[in-house]
């Protein structure tokens, strides 16, 4: 499946750029190489001053939720993420991203989370091999623009021991059985997040962050122009 290059995001006519966060975490690069495949330019911050000017956020990752939580607030991110969301600009969560949006996680004990979706991160139950690690079918269980051109339950590749449990479930895009069915992918206003590693699900995961992207840039022109795109 090939895809054109598109535009990079612009802001007051200058050539912006996909805003990574780092706190610590690996990964980052496969994301930043996913990116360029696409046409976009990235760039890997722990300020939160980036955090805020971004036009199109995404917090990836891999680890233990405690951690990471630990290292954003050492690098006083945790606020200015939550702000950005809540100021209903473009957000990405991958993997551990996802998790950290939720209430709390019950993982090496009970450890607060962002809170910016009700719901709590449980580990997956026993009778499965740990972690869930591979590829594995996402069901579309509601359209959702990030979608566009993935058909249903096409296979993406995890690698986790927790899941989300959401409260709302209006907000879970999509599902994945292992052992349970749990919540792959999450879609509120402009944030999305999945449990999957896009970077490293082939075509189909390149398409995730294209179609994420172009969203991310029809809201930033939305935005600059005072227009509803």
């Amino acid at each position: 499946m090939a895809m054109a290059p598109v535009p990079d995001i612009q802001k007051d006519g200058a050539t912006s750029v996909v805003t990574i966060i780092d706190y610590g975490a690996g990964n980052l690069r496969s994301v930043v190489n996913a990116i360029a495949r696409l046409g976009y330019q990235s760039k890997i911050t722990n300020q939160a001053d980036d955090v805020l000017a971004a036009q199109a956020l995404i917090l990836p990752g891999v680890g233990a939720a405690g951690d990471t939580m630990a290292n954003l607030k050492q690098r006083q991110l945790t606020k200015p993420i939550i702000q950005y969301i809540w100021d209903g600009r473009p957000f990405l969560g991958i993997c551990i991203g996802l998790q950290m949006l939720l209430t709390g996680t019950e993982e090496g004990g009970w450890h607060d989370c962002l809170n910016v979706i009700p719901g709590k991160v449980k580990r997956l139950p026993d009778g499965q091999k740990i972690p869930h690690m591979g590829w594995n079918q996402v069901k579309q269980v509601l359209p959702h623009p990030v979608f566009n051109g993935i058909p249903d339950e096409t296979n993406f590749y995890f690698v986790h021991s927790y899941y989300a449990e959401i409260d709302d479930e209006s907000s879970v895009i999509g599902i994945t059985d292992y052992g349970t069915n749990f919540c792959s992918a999450i879609a509120q206003g402009n944030l999305v997040a999945t449990q999957f590693h896009p970077e490293r699900s082939g075509e189909h995961g390149l398409r995730i962050y294209d179609n994420f992207l172009k969203l991310a840039l029809k809201e930033e022109l939305g935005r600059k122009t005072g227009e509803v795109i």
